[in-house]
């Protein structure tokens, strides 16, 4: 008999870093999209992508860089926090800026 599994929008759980590794262990896959806003990061989660990553890459895509090098600290927090207030159920990834850690 076929295992029936939940479609990604009926699990409403958090998704924690604990769940990845379960996850990963029973073999399912793992979804991750990036977002840099609210409205993305909205749409993003409640498709049911299971991780949304805030990468240093805003710097080219919302600040129009031409590397990723010219973003801060505190643009990045930025950017984190509009994708926190959205998110539901997904976990959150933010870079860090290079040279910052």
């Amino acid at each position: 008999m076929l295992e029936e599994k939940k479609a990604p929008t009926e699990d409403k759980r958090k998704v924690t870093t604990h769940r990845l590794l379960e996850m990963k262990q029973r073999g399912e896959k793992i979804s991750m999209l990036t977002a840099y806003d609210f409205s993305m990061a909205g749409v993003i989660d409640q498709a049911g992508v299971d991780v949304i990553l805030v990468g240093d890459s805003a710097s080219n895509v919302m600040a129009g860089n031409t590397t990723t090098l010219p973003i801060t600290l505190e643009q990045m927090i930025y950017h984190g926090q509009s994708v926190m207030k959205a998110v539901k159920r997904a976990l959150v990834v933010v870079d860090m800026p290079f040279g910052s850690y």
